[in-house]
């Protein structure tokens, strides 16, 4: 790693730390704890790269972004931040930043970016932010860890018309995830179209995607044509049926459609997002999704957190939706510190939707201006409890629990065969739990997983590319 780097934190300890780590990495290295001196070392010509935090005694450093983008177009600058919220990581995008990091940091993954960024420095794009965005009305709300790699994802998107698999439970705000994505990217002047495919029935999807041309009678746009020159965001897809997923794989290999009962073609300037709370790999594996489809509209996969995995995310959420409860006529409430740490102890099965219900009927049925601990135990007990463990019996054996799997699988084709292959898809659908559920316990250490599965490390490599697992290193997964 060669190159100067200029690291601007007000935090002396972070100075110091990122200057030793840097340097002991091969870099010249200056600090500064002020915008002032960062920005006369800029105009002076000093740096191959630039680390800031965000918030500095004089000044905030996105805002002198733009300057430096126009006086040093190919400069990399690397903005760290402790206001690790959605709207933070979109600005240091919109304002040209190299890369967006949340604090606190991984040091390596700071060293990692530096590298980069010194040896292939790009331009940016850059793109007038809009001065009319603030962060008291966040598209998305919380900034945990789990929260934090979906913001820089969405972030790296915003400058890109690339199609997004938004995967997660339901309720965890998968469309809230599009919306922004639509709202802050390069078609936000263009339409925003959804449809959900659970909601439509299945003889009817083909004609509300594409349109309906009658004999005589003014044609009927589809959700495409009502999307153009936007985004359209197909919910549930893997709801679909394998009619419609021929037509809209062909749609996206050309480009172009036509109604349903007509002839003409019709151009589809539209960008697609998908979602599903599904697991598409399986359905695949079933064959009741087109695995090229798949391929087609999982380009960039975004995975949104349950709401158990981001419990620290909890106290905004429900303040947010006490103000949300609020602006829509309800009595204002505020909630106790006690109260929202009984919040904090659930499970959630509903994720993110069942605590904004919860925070609304709170604020109709609380009769004090602060909800309690006691208003929020007696509320939570009362709740439905239908949900069902997703331990299943805990004393069944794996070998069982596959046959009761293949068994249901036979039953779903009735009289017919599965499709060909099921050899090599079952033996998928174990591995992959398998060797993700081992990396997890072995915190992403690939010798430790090979010799705790008894295989070669160069084969644990190629199954880890061909399953398409995500390794962490150092982090417990599980």
């Amino acid at each position: 790693m060669e190159g100067t780097v200029i690291v601007a934190d007000d935090d002396r300890t972070i100075r110091t730390v990122l200057s030793q780590a840097l340097t002991r990495a091969g870099c010249r290295v200056r600090s500064t704890g002020t915008i002032s001196t960062l920005w006369r070392w800029i105009e002076e010509g000093e740096g191959d790269c630039v680390v800031s935090d965000v918030m500095m005694p004089d000044g905030d450093a996105l805002d002198l972004l733009p300057a430096i983008k126009r006086k040093r177009p190919d400069l990399p600058i690397i903005i760290m931040s402790a206001q690790n919220t959605v709207m933070t990581a979109i600005r240091a995008t919109e304002m040209g930043a190299y890369e967006y990091l949340p604090k606190p940091f991984d040091l390596r993954e700071v060293l990692a970016q530096v590298n980069k960024a010194l040896a292939r420095a790009q331009p940016q794009l850059k793109q007038k932010p809009d001065e009319e965005k603030r962060e008291d009305n966040l598209p998305l709300i919380g900034r945990s860890p789990a929260m934090q790699e979906v913001y820089r994802i969405m972030a790296r998107l915003m400058t890109t018309d690339l199609g997004v698999m938004i995967s997660g439970e339901s309720g965890t705000g998968k469309e809230l995830v599009a919306r922004a994505l639509h709202n802050f990217g390069q078609r936000k002047s263009g339409p925003f179209v959804a449809i959900n495919m659970a909601s439509v029935p299945s003889d009817l999807i083909e004609s509300e995607l594409f349109g309906l041309e009658n004999m005589g009678g003014e044609p009927v746009p589809g959700r495409f044509e009502q999307a153009n020159e936007g985004t359209l965001f197909l919910d549930e897809i893997g709801d679909m049926p394998v009619a419609a997923q021929t037509r809209l794989l062909r749609v996206l290999q050309d480009g172009e459609f036509s109604r349903v009962g007509g002839r003409g073609m019709v151009s589809a300037d539209v960008r697609i997002l998908a979602a599903t709370h599904q697991d598409l790999r399986a359905l695949v594996n079933e064959g009741k999704f087109r695995e090229d489809l798949f391929y087609r509209l999982n380009i960039v996969p975004v995975r949104l957190p349950p709401l158990r995995e981001r419990l620290d995310d909890i106290p905004d959420l429900a303040r947010a939706f006490l103000r949300n409860a609020e602006m829509d006529g309800l009595p204002r409430k505020s909630i106790s510190q006690d109260a929202l740490d009984i919040l904090r102890k659930q499970d959630w099965p509903g994720n993110v939707r069942e605590l904004e219900n919860l925070m609304r009927r709170l604020a109709v049925l609380c009769p004090d201006d602060i909800i309690s601990a006691n208003i929020v135990t007696q509320e939570l007990k009362a709740r439905p409890t239908s949900v069902v463990s997703p331990g299943g019996d805990q004393n069944q054996k794996l070998g069982q629990a596959i046959e009761s799997h293949l068994k249901r699988y036979f039953d779903l084709h009735g009289e017919n065969l599965p499709p060909a292959g099921l050899y090599d898809r079952i033996l998928k659908e174990v591995e992959l739990p398998l060797i993700a559920l081992s990396l997890a316990a072995t915190r992403g250490n690939q010798v430790k997983t090979a010799d705790l599965l008894g295989i070669n490390r160069n084969t644990l490599r190629k199954k880890i590319q061909d399953l398409d697992i995500h390794v962490t290193r150092g982090k417990k997964m599980m």
